[in-house]
């Protein structure tokens, strides 16, 4: 404690300490500093301990009366935090400085060394230095505590998609993983046909509405129900559901289409196969090569569906194959694929070898296919035709989807890996391992497709430098790999301390 000596008009000689008798220059209170130290304390009423509340889970502190703040250690919003805790205390004194003094960071305590002043016995003004301890008491934010719970929620957002294949679902999982989309989730639970997403706030679930409507064709739905109401503050208590319906239809589906919708398409055929799903359906005319995009609100208005499920596919020869060199496309056609290559091939089933029994058809595999290949993956579907809603007329039409490799070797050799949504799962389908093998097929075959997907490299699996193996079996480059970073890698193995400089 010193004592402030205000500005002198004039020359002055020194007096005595009326209690010690000690010679000092004079000041109103006519004392030593020391004497004015057992008489007056200027920071009675300060409390020199204070509790603040940090919450372990998101790292943040507690400002009364309900506000959770980020501040850092010997940052200035931590300092203006912990002054307000005090500012009720010191509305009798004037702060001249603050400022921290280091502890450890583990020792959950926060030191801050304070300067005030304050005018005592006859105008004297006296200046302390003091310092005030900040004990930090764990306590859990309410957002915290919604999502430990898991069962707190006011919004929650239900995808839907009614097909037999989960192709879309999984591209989906793997868009929401690039885009980080699911942070603000309380908890993710998947279900039959879909996946519920649940959220502590409207404006979450809206925001997770929006990447889906950007992402994948769909059409959604709100709702709401009442909870609660105060009826002394007017206010509502409501939970939101958002009902979000994906089009059933997935890669590789052969889908017809309805006359008026082929026609407005660029007179493209009526049997096309989907060769890929992302903000719109990209259809493909197996006889031609014709491409074209239908939106969710034209598929809404002409729908259509898929003719087969995966488990009707059948497994077909190459027994001649025929490249289509040029092909005239009629009046008000679309744009044609460059990708593909049109030809038309003779097959014959893999279970009917022991027969004479052939097929013939066009195919968009012309660029992937030769005679005695591997088995494609194709379907012979019996369509019929209502003329004048009286007679039906029946015909066959072979469609070649894929062509067809051997999984076990594709699994082996696969050195690559995804990562998967932490959700809870009810009600599964045992042919789900199947089908994700299908999407993971998928984005070996499609390089477009890998863009939008992490993929990262497994170190449990040799790496293999060619894109390509022997037999021509699509591959993963090690170029489009991501490396897997885990916690083991910074502790130093799974369990250990985290290692520090």
């Amino acid at each position: 404690m010193e004592y402030v000596q205000p500005p002198a008009t004039a020359a002055h000689g020194h007096i005595l300490c009326c209690t010690c008798g000690v010679p000092i220059p004079p000041n109103p209170a006519n004392m030593c500093v020391s004497c004015l130290r057992t008489q007056v304390d200027i920071s009675e009423g300060i409390p020199k301990q204070v509790s603040v509340h940090f919450c372990k889970q998101c790292e943040r502190y507690l400002q009364p009366p309900g506000t959770w703040v980020q501040c850092s250690l010997e940052s200035r919003e931590l300092l203006a935090l912990c002054l307000k805790k005090l500012k009720g205390s010191m509305s009798k004194v004037r702060l001249i400085d603050a400022g921290f003094l280091w502890t450890e960071p583990h020792s959950k305590r926060i030191k801050m060394k304070l300067t005030i002043q304050k005018e005592v016995m006859n105008g004297a003004i006296l200046q302390q230095v003091f310092v005030v301890e900040f004990v930090v008491q764990p306590q859990m934010c309410d957002d915290c505590h919604r999502v430990e719970a898991k069962d707190y929620w006011k919004a929650v957002v239900q995808v839907r998609q009614k097909t037999v294949h989960k192709k879309t679902f999984f591209y989906l999982e793997q868009l929401i993983l690039k885009h980080r989309v699911h942070q603000n989730t309380l908890r993710i639970k998947e279900i039959h046909e879909g996946i519920d997403f649940y959220y502590g706030s409207k404006q979450h679930a809206q925001k997770m509405v929006d990447f889906l409507q950007c992402t994948v064709p769909c059409r959604s739905k709100a709702s709401q129900r009442l909870i609660s109401h105060d009826v002394h503050s007017n206010s509502y208590n409501y939970k939101s559901t958002f009902s979000v319906e994906i089009v059933p239809i997935c890669k590789d589906n052969v889908v017809c289409l309805s006359p008026r919708l082929a026609q407005s398409l660029g007179n493209m055929g009526q049997v096309c196969v989907c060769v890929q799903v992302t903000s719109t359906i990209h259809l493909l005319d197996p006889n031609t090569l014709q491409l074209a995009e239908v939106d969710a609100n034209t598929y809404w208005r002409y729908p259509f569906n898929s003719l087969c499920s995966p488990r009707q596919l059948d497994e077909f020869i190459v027994m001649d194959i025929d490249i289509i060199r040029d092909l005239r496309l009629g009046a008000g056609a679309g744009l044609r694929s460059n990708r593909h290559t049109l030809a038309e091939v003779w097959v014959q089933k893999t279970s009917e070898m022991d027969t004479s029994q052939q097929y013939h058809c066009r195919t968009f595999l012309g660029h992937l296919l030769n005679i005695g290949d591997l088995v494609i993956k194709g379907v012979r579907l019996v369509l019929g035709l209502c003329v004048a809603c009286c007679d039906v007329i029946s015909f066959c039409v072979q469609v070649l989807i894929k062509k067809s490799y051997d999984r076990a070797k594709r699994i082996k050799r696969r050195n690559w890996k995804l990562k998967e949504l932490a959700r809870d799962k009810e009600g599964l389908d045992t042919d789900d391992e199947r089908q994700y093998q299908d999407f993971l097929e998928d984005l070996e075959e499609d390089e477009a497709l890998r863009k939008n997907v992490n993929i990262f490299r497994d170190a449990s699996k040799i790496p293999v430098e060619s894109d390509t193996d022997d037999e021509g079996v699509p591959r993963v480059s090690l170029a489009e790999m991501l490396e897997d970073l885990s916690l083991s890698d910074a502790t130093g193995g799974e369990g250990a301390d985290m290692m520090t400089d």
